[in-house]
């Protein structure tokens, strides 16, 4: 099981030639599954139409829209779950405290819904690269995402909502249980050993559960690099040969 951003690809670019060819050799190998935040538009555009070549499972939004060999297996929605109206005044809430905070800068697409998510992001997802990782500078020394988190815990308690810090710009909302464990229940069944490579395993990382959880032997990566040296250094370790 493979993260996609910093795992896969570098933060929200296209996969590598170097790291396709890798992932299509080991998906003749072993079972892969990949599992992203992002919905499934971005996921396969950052593998560039390439993930039937490189994955048997696909899950998006954490396993919310989940495939298999291309086919769909299992899709959940937030606003079956919480309704309309609570929705939309979550939504209110992070339009008016975003509203108020002073960044380096800010463009467009502030709040971004997705099938079993929202996506907050304060600097606004059609920021350029260069404005993306501004930010994240940015972030790292104002805790901007961190503060906003918090607030919304205090917020809305009632709501049951899971916070999920990721990528460069950008947080994830979502009920408590679908973060990117939700997926386990599509593979759990079938397989005796299951393995995880992500870059966000620091507990408030999009992949801290998934990474922690009883069911998954995580491993904690750097780069699409570091990820195509620890998975061979796993597989020689389980005597397989790519």
């Amino acid at each position: 099981m493979f993260d996609v951003d910093g795992t896969l690809t570098a933060a929200r670019k296209v996969i590598t030639t170097d790291m396709l060819s890798f992932m299509q050799a080991l998906h003749k190998t072993v079972t892969v599954g990949i599992v992203g935040g992002s919905d499934e538009g971005k996921i396969r555009e950052q593998l560039d139409g390439n993930e039937g070549s490189i994955a048997r499972y696909l899950f998006s939004e954490n396993g919310l829209m989940a495939y298999k060999d291309s086919v769909l297996i299992g899709r959940t929605s937030i606003v079956e779950a919480l309704g309309e109206s609570k929705v939309q005044g979550f939504i209110n809430y992070c339009l008016s405290y975003m509203a108020k905070l002073e960044l380096p800068c800010k463009r467009g697409t502030f709040i971004e819904f997705r099938n079993g998510m929202i996506n907050v992001c304060p600097v606004g997802r059609s920021c350029t690269q260069e404005q993306r990782e501004e930010f994240n500078k940015y972030d790292q020394l104002h805790k901007v995402r961190e503060d906003f988190v918090t607030a919304l815990e205090k917020e809305f308690p009632e709501l049951g909502m899971k916070f999920s810090i990721g990528g460069q710009i950008s947080f994830d909302c979502f009920p408590v249980g679908w973060d990117k464990t939700y997926c386990l229940q599509f593979v759990e069944k079938d397989f005796d050993k299951i393995l995880f490579f992500g870059d966000k395993t620091f507990k408030g990382g999009n992949d801290y559960e998934i990474f922690s959880d009883s069911r998954v032997e995580g491993h904690t990566v750097t780069s699409p690099e570091d990820t195509q040296r620890q998975v061979v250094l796993e597989l020689a370790q389980l005597g397989i040969n790519m």
